[in-house]
């Protein structure tokens, strides 16, 4: 495979990125169980096996993705041949201390290909120039794609927000502490 190019993104970036396909396809799911028992919270996160793939539509319009763009943000691209293949949106302020890894996006003709984990790798370094202490990533308790790569790449479960996203999905919360 080529090298990836890592590099910020430009407003004349952004028309492209959002004609990415942001959906995935999975045959996989993530159940999550929650025990409240006094003086315990348990949360169980179960691997789900679905009789056939599903399509999981992404939780934001791809038109509003960059609406902010600038705004305590920055967006890096990853190119392949000098064709944009992916990119990754952090936030930074949001929460004190830690960088927000908002989207990960491949384009599916180069998915699992390491696009993904160079992007992700490269929001760290981004973060440690920002002297920020830690990323924490967010996405959809249905998006077992981006939970295999977020606990491979480091990162552990760190929470959860309860009817999160507009479609009433559930949101993982994953962190990791910048070197």
């Amino acid at each position: 495979m080529p090298e990836i190019e890592i590099r910020p993104a430009t407003s004349a970036d952004l028309p492209e990125l959002m004609q990415f396909d942001h959906s995935v396809l999975t045959h996989y799911v993530w159940q999550m169980e929650r025990n409240l028992e006094e003086g315990q919270v348990q949360i169980n996160l179960r691997e789900i096996r679905l009789p056939r793939k599903i399509k999981l539509n992404y939780p934001y319009p791809a038109d509003k993705i960059f609406d902010d763009w600038g705004n305590n943000q920055d967006i890096i691209v990853a190119q392949l041949q000098g064709e944009l293949v992916g990119y990754v949106r952090m936030v930074k302020g949001r929460v004190p201390g830690a960088a927000w890894i908002r989207d990960v996006v491949v384009r599916p003709d180069v998915r699992r290909q390491g696009v993904g984990s160079v992007l992700i790798i490269a929001a760290n370094e981004w973060a440690s120039m920002h002297n920020v202490k830690r990323t924490i990533m967010e996405f959809q308790s249905k998006n077992h794609p981006a939970v295999k790569l977020a606990t491979r790449l480091g990162y552990e479960f760190c929470g959860y927000n309860d009817h999160y996203y507009a479609n009433q999905d559930i949101a993982f919360f994953y962190s990791r502490y910048v070197r």
